[in-house]
């Protein structure tokens, strides 16, 4: 059965009393509509007739496209043969249609980010790794449509500078330290001011940028960890000799002074004791004046004294005399010396002296006697 067969000889897709349904017969019906509002008549006429009504259709249809809605985040800039025309407000408007005008519609309010990422060097020719995501707002619709060609790449260009600039100022070691934080703040600042500098500007407001990594690279981490383990070598090695230049120059400096005031004190004993034999050889001149030859007995018999009072051997006078006299004059001498070890030397060799003195002039006294006897 075909397809226009409803099984009793009827069309499916006509309703019963309707004519024909032909596609041209449909275009000749509203022709004649367009006619009689136009006032035209039927018959030869009918065919320009319809060829103006069709024209009028095309120009209302046309004319519709003109017609667009902006919404309150929007700003609507609408351009005339690719001029510059008017920025149109929210709500609903209209404008030539294409190709007169057109109408780019800009969100002055939508905050927009991007994020960027790379590789560069710093002041100290190290490389870094840096992650940032940028956000903006497109502030003025007629600038970002007409003053540069693409706002958005030239954006990520301009950023990629201003982080160049704030990066190759500053160390490796400054950047992942204390100027990690002012890494976003300066790089914002000098991108608004090179936006600025394009002309009258891009139209696009840098509201925020965010600072996500900046580390080293990780393909010269095991480098890197290298480095920072021989500074933290360099920095232990500096400490040490520190603390021990600490500890030995005070020691030095104090050694240094203890010296001079060795060497000074020295000094002045050698002064005073040359100053002393000096005021005692000038009172044994004086004395030499009135006596010389009572002075020169004296100064021998000191001499001689002095002398025999650091020698073990002893001179008695006893002539005509037959005994044998025996002092431990060498026992008595070393008991002397054992004394002047525990600090009574000069005390125990005067009693030393006088002891031995006493003795010998007892035997003299002794031997003077038996002469006379005899």
């Amino acid at each position: 059965m075909a397809n226009n067969d409803s099984g009793n000889g009827h069309d499916p897709w006509k309703r019963d009393g309707d004519g024909p349904n032909d596609l041209d017969q449909i275009v000749q019906e509203w022709q004649k509509r367009f006619s009689s509002i136009l006032g035209g008549s039927g018959g030869g006429g009918s065919g320009a007739g319809g060829g103006y009504a069709l024209i009028i259709m095309l120009l209302i249809a046309w004319g519709l496209t003109g017609f667009y809605r902006v919404d309150e985040a929007e700003r609507g800039v609408v351009q005339r043969f690719g001029a510059y025309s008017i920025t149109s407000d929210p709500g609903l408007r209209w404008h030539l249609p294409f190709p007169i005008e057109t109408v780019d519609m800009v969100n002055i309010q939508e905050v927009n980010d991007y994020n960027f990422s790379t590789e560069m060097l710093t002041a100290d020719e190290q490389y870094v790794y840096i992650d940032i995501v940028v956000q903006y707002r497109r502030t003025d619709p007629v600038l970002y449509s007409f003053e540069v060609a693409d706002p958005d790449i030239t954006l990520e260009d301009v950023t990629e500078s201003a982080l160049r600039g704030v990066v190759g100022t500053s160390s490796l070691e400054l950047l992942i330290g204390e100027r990690r934080e002012q890494i976003p703040e300066r790089t914002m600042s000098e991108l608004q001011e090179t936006l600025q500098n394009y002309g009258a500007g891009t139209g696009i407001t840098v509201t925020s940028i965010n600072l996500n990594v900046v580390d080293y690279p990780k393909s010269v981490q095991e480098a890197v960890d290298d480095t920072q383990k021989a500074r933290n070598d360099k920095e232990r090695y500096e400490l040490e000799a520190r603390t021990y230049a600490n500890d030995i120059i005070p020691r030095a400096r104090g050694a240094a002074q203890r010296v001079l005031q060795d060497a000074e004190a020295y000094r002045d004993r050698l002064i005073a004791d040359a100053q002393g034999e000096a005021a005692r050889f000038e009172s044994l001149l004086y004395e030499y004046q009135k006596a010389p030859r009572v002075t020169r007995d004296r100064l021998y018999i000191d001499a001689i004294q002095d002398v025999y009072s650091r020698t073990n051997k002893v001179l008695l006078d006893s002539e005509g005399s037959g005994n044998l006299l025996y002092l431990p004059i060498d026992q008595l001498m070393r008991q002397s010396n054992a004394t002047a070890m525990d600090g009574n030397s000069s005390r125990s060799g005067d009693s030393l002296r006088q002891s031995a003195e006493a003795t010998s002039d007892a035997l003299s006294e002794d031997a003077r006697r038996r002469r006379t006897r005899e």
